[in-house]
């Protein structure tokens, strides 16, 4: 949108120092005090932290720098561009597509905004089990408060869309309780695409407040730099080795010249699967065979409606109404509760997760203006029999997750689409179609309940994505339980530490970006002190 300021085209004309593809050559040998791998929601916040600490840093972005005079709201433009492996990376198997950002600001370019704060029953599992004793609601609340001020998280105030109020009203009727879900934005027009990068800013991503921020104070941005390796040695990383990549992630041609970069402290900020995927290249010290395990999603199942009004859902904020009825009245190590949010809706997205092909296919995308969809999110990671994935290497250093859906799992899954298909006709649905590759479009909610119960629950039948990935690098009290300390570092590498969603012990059961952003505040301004002697708050 011409109209737009663009932050970032701005920030390049003052100066700013990024290198990479077009924006110039990066140099073959990089010093300074600290490297940070990823831009996203951990890179981003200690990146900032640092900085205004008096450090020198060096931010290492796999994907591409864009801004909002880039974001046209177009699913082909978008997923290609600003996501892994185009918005279809998936899990060994295949049956899990997974959504995570590929470009500068990460995921957070190109999330749908929703912010919670980590669940007080989360904590609490965390400091029985992993013995992180200071990880209280109490202590991490002036961090959670810090971050939410910065990145203008607070209550959605505009009218839901029809997508969410439907959960709302559809709730109501059968007597479970509804909320709005807060958002990071600021002056937010209300256009639906968040997921396609936000073309007018208002979204309060990493990509227009803390790289931008440590971008002002002197820091430097490699875009398309792949974190190949890291050297270790004596204990400590030595050097990271980076190579060129092109926009779409695909590796540069084997003449072009990689980058050592020196650091007295390394920060690893690339995403769960990434970030254990680094250290599993770099052949880290895992004495206790916890790196890249425990790797969580949140598996969400999904449930279409028809209405017989239109929904029009891809217009308005997305994920503006949740509730926590099936979280809150199940126990946290029993039967795997969810979370139900409405997501935006958008033609590709929407023609590529449904069920069916050919004829039923075409006439499901005739009444896509109609069509309401909710999703539940899955919290995966607190029971004996939920245990995630592993994140494991192909023969070419890419990385891949394993994750089992067993029987356990996926009779959450069976729950939870019961659910949603009650809600849904409680909303005023005049079809419900589970997204089962069985299932097709019921009339009743006696008929559809009587089919889901029936459905088999399987791997590759039952459609299942996710955008939350967390575990894999987690931190614990002692190194028999986890691959980081308290306080991000890793156990065995003095000067390496681990600055996002890859810490957490078990999913959140909540959608994760705050806890990061949180959790991330407090992690860089401890490592602000033990580096520069500075305490610096984020403000």
């Amino acid at each position: 949108m011409s109209t737009v300021p663009d932050p970032i085209r701005e920030g390049l004309r003052r100066g700013w120092k990024v290198l990479g593809a077009q924006l110039g050559e990066v140099p073959a040998r990089i010093t300074c005090d600290v490297a940070i791998v990823g831009s996203g929601a951990g890179g981003g916040i200690t990146a900032e932290l640092l900085t205004r600490a008096g450090l020198s840093v060096v931010v290492v972005e796999e994907g591409p720098l864009r801004s909002s005079s880039d974001f046209t709201q177009q699913e082909a433009v978008a997923y290609p561009s600003l996501y892994q492996e185009s918005a279809a990376r998936k899990t060994a198997d295949k049956a899990i597509n997974i959504l995570q950002g590929r470009c500068v600001g990460g995921s957070t370019t190109v999330n749908w905004t929703s912010s919670f704060r980590t669940p007080v029953p989360t904590l609490d599992y965390w400091r029985e089990h992993f013995g992180l004793a200071d990880f209280t609601n109490d202590a991490l609340a002036p961090y959670f408060s810090q971050a939410e001020r910065r990145l203008s998280i607070g209550p959605w105030l505009t009218p839901p869309n029809e997508n969410n109020d439907l959960l709302r009203r559809g709730a109501a009727r059968i007597g479970i309780a509804a909320a709005s879900i807060s958002r990071n934005v600021k002056g937010c027009w209300n256009l639906g695409s968040c997921g396609m990068g936000c073309p007018t800013n208002a979204k309060q991503s990493m990509l227009v407040t803390t790289i931008p921020a440590a971008l002002d104070l002197g820091a430097t941005l490699l875009v398309e730099t792949r974190a190949e390796r890291f050297v270790i040695a004596n204990g400590k990383v030595q050097a990271l080795h980076c190579g060129p990549v092109r926009a779409n992630g695909a590796s540069a041609s084997s003449g072009s010249a990689s980058t050592v970069i020196v650091a007295r402290h390394f920060v690893l900020a690339a995403g769960a699967i990434n970030s254990p995927a680094l250290m599993l290249r770099s052949e880290a010290p895992d004495p206790h065979g916890h790196l890249g395990a425990r790797t969580f999603l949140h598996p969400v199942v999904m449930s279409a409606g028809v209405m017989p009004q239109k929904v029009e859902g891809w217009q308005g904020a997305p994920q503006t109404i949740y509730t926590d009825h099936f979280l809150e009245t199940q126990a946290i190590d029993g039967p795997i509760g969810f979370k139900l949010e409405a997501p935006p809706l958008h033609p590709v997205i929407f023609a590529s997760s449904v069920s069916g092909f050919g004829r039923s296919h075409a006439q499901l995308l005739e009444q896509f203006p109609q069509t309401h969809v909710l999703l539940a999110l899955l919290r995966d990671g607190f029971h004996p029999q939920s245990r995630g994935g592993k994140v494991s290497l192909r023969s070419d250093g890419s990385p891949v997750l394993d994750y089992p859906l067993n029987d356990f799992v996926m009779e959450g899954a069976r729950r939870a689409l019961l659910a949603m298909a009650e809600i849904q006709f409680a909303a005023g649905a005049t079809q419900v179609l589970p997204v089962h590759e069985l299932s097709q479009l019921y009339s009743t909610w006696t008929q559809a309940r009587q089919a889901i119960e029936a459905l088999p629950m399987k791997p590759l039948l039952t459609k299942i994505v996710s955008a939350h990935v967390m575990g894999g690098c987690a931190a614990a009290g002692d190194e028999r339980r986890g691959v980081t300390k308290p306080d991000g570092t890793h156990w065995q590498l003095g000067n390496l530490s681990v600055h996002d969603g890859s810490i957490f012990p078990t999913s959140i059961g909540a959608n994760p970006q705050l806890s990061i952003y949180g959790i991330t505040n407090r992690l860089a301004q401890g490592l602000a002190r033990r580096l520069g002697g500075k305490d610096v708050i984020l403000a």
